[in-house]
């Protein structure tokens, strides 16, 4: 191997590891559940909240419940203790799965974006999200899907 075959190679091995990495812990902060189905909704822990990053405890801004039984995921944003919010993760506006991407969810089909409580903030969707009631009882959240 030449010197130029053997830089071309080792950057395309350099860059190829940084995306790779940078796709990875991107994943990572994004914490999936399945939950518990009950017949009038789903219950999910606060833990599933709760980090341990480099021994100092915290809580991540938002969870995302995947269930069997639905067919689109559930974003549960977390304001505080005793304040949740969730939505529907289906775009109003033709139907896409959104992507959460920290206080916001993204369509990747058109470009719309809603706010952590599913408020429509860049069409071309008009409609925001469908929201769902979330009870905190001790150490659970209840989400009420009996509006699907």
């Amino acid at each position: 191997m030449n010197r130029r075959e053997f830089i071309a190679n080792t950057c395309a091995a350099c860059l190829g590891a940084t995306a790779v990495s940078g796709l990875l812990s991107s994943c990572s902060s994004t914490r999936y559940t399945s939950g518990t189905m009950g017949k009038d909704g789903i219950t999910v822990s606060t833990d599933e909240f709760k980090t341990n990053k480099k021994g100092k405890n915290g809580y991540r801004p938002f969870i995302v419940v995947r269930n069997e039984s639905l067919k689109y995921p559930i974003y549960v944003y977390r304001f505080g203790e005793t304040e949740y919010s969730a939505v529907w993760m289906q775009c109003t506006h033709q139907g896409a799965e959104l992507q959460a991407s920290g206080d916001q969810l993204q369509c990747s089909a058109h470009g719309s974006e809603f706010s952590n409580k599913g408020k429509v903030t860049n069409g071309p969707a008009d409609k925001d999200l469908r929201s769902f009631p979330v009870t905190v009882n001790n150490n659970e959240l209840f989400i009420d899907l009996r509006k699907v």
